[in-house]
């Protein structure tokens, strides 16, 4: 289940919840029980980093199909020693 980021517009009290997808957003402050709690956008606590992830996910410079690299060089080997 994802962490969700609240700020009351109230009192400025922030916190994080923990709730399904499904889950209706929280409406009431903890702190000062008003109902102004607004979910905030934030950034995911991970990045998929590493071999096998598609060539366009986290590209940089001309790097393309990291994966497959060592494959076509190996390949290209064999076909100039033959």
């Amino acid at each position: 289940m994802p962490l969700y980021e609240y700020r009351c517009d109230a009192c400025e009290h922030t916190f994080e919840a923990l709730q399904k997808m499904s889950d209706e957003p929280l409406i009431h402050c903890p702190a000062c029980d008003e109902a102004t709690l607004r979910k905030l956008v934030s950034a995911a606590g991970f990045r998929l980093k590493g071999d096998g992830w598609y060539e366009t996910d986290f590209k940089s410079g001309n790097k393309r199909n990291l994966a497959d690299s060592g494959k076509s060089e190996s390949s290209q080997k064999k076909s100039d020693a033959a």
